[in-house]
Order: C-alpha cells, then sequence, then structure tokens
C-alpha cells in the first residue's frame, strides 16, 4: 500500500512541479519583469510558485493519495491545510534555498526542479506522518450496568 501512496504523491508532485515551473517562469519573465533584481524578483516568484504549486498538491493529495485516510467532521478543510503547510514546510525551505543557491550556478529553471526533487521525499514522510496520518481507533470500553438491568435474583428475593 505504501508504493501506491508513493506512486500517487509522485503523479500529484509532477503535476504540482508543472505548475511550479509554469508560475515560476511567467512570474520570473512576465509578471514581476517591473522588479529590476534578478534575485528579489526570483524570491517573489519562487514564493508565487511554491504557493499555487502547493495549494494544487493539497488538493489533489487528500482527494488521491491520501482518499483512505478520512479524517474527522470537525477538521475543516483550511485547518487541514494549514497542517499540510506545517509538514511540508520544511520542503518548502529546502527547495527555496536550494533554488536560489543553485540558481547562481544553474539556469533557475533547472535549479527548481533539481530542489523540487530533493525536497519531495521530506514532503512526502511528512505529510504521511503528520497531516495525513493514520487516526487511531477508539475503543470503547464495556458499559456499565444501567439502572434498568435486574438484579441476580437470589440477591434480593427476600419475603
Amino acid at each position: 500500500m505504501a508504493h501506491w501512496r508513493f506512486i500517487k504523491f509522485g503523479a500529484v508532485g509532477a503535476s504540482g512541479t508543472v505548475i511550479n515551473i509554469a508560475v515560476l517562469y511567467l512570474a520570473q519573465e512576465f509578471l514581476l519583469r517591473r522588479i529590476e533584481d534578478f534575485h528579489s524578483r526570483l524570491n517573489y516568484s519562487i514564493a508565487l510558485a511554491i504557493t499555487l504549486a502547493t495549494i494544487s498538491n493539497f488538493y489533489w493529495n487528500r482527494r488521491l493519495t491520501w482518499r483512505d485516510r478520512q479524517h474527522e467532521a470537525h477538521h475543516s478543510a483550511l485547518l487541514l491545510f494549514f497542517n499540510y503547510v506545517m509538514a511540508a514546510g520544511l520542503s518548502i525551505v529546502i527547495q527555496s534555498l536550494l533554488t536560489k543557491w543553485l540558481a547562481l550556478y544553474l539556469h533557475y529553471l533547472v535549479a527548481n526542479l533539481v530542489a523540487i526533487g530533493v525536497a519531495s521525499l521530506s514532503n512526502f514522510i511528512a505529510n504521511d506522518r503528520l497531516t495525513f496520518r493514520r487516526r487511531r481507533a477508539i475503543i470503547q470500553a464495556p458499559s456499565a450496568p444501567s439502572a434498568t438491568t435486574t438484579p441476580p435474583s437470589d440477591v434480593h428475593d427476600k419475603p
């Protein structure tokens, strides 16, 4: 089961990678072109790309990868998304810093692809163990006899 879950996670991650790369490119080359400093523009472009890819990945991971792990009704999607982002925080930091560092030596899109690959494993483990973890089944203790239960007849059978 775990290998299928990782394959689904990989498929969702691949779609998130496409979103990430497309948004990064569009932001860096067009949307944020007015920001003249390359590294400042790259910071904003990375933030936008990661944000949109994270939203997409959360939606699809919830619907596909961890669909079998039902959550209590009182857990709103917003709270679950918050937990997802917190669990993926390390991965986001790794991806951001590694992209910026590798962009000094490689084209920024190649740097981003390498960083996504490195960060993916930590992202899977964090979300599998924290966000979409298995919930322990609540075992109910045997109930105490109710007041309507008839006591044994030999105890209270006095004339």
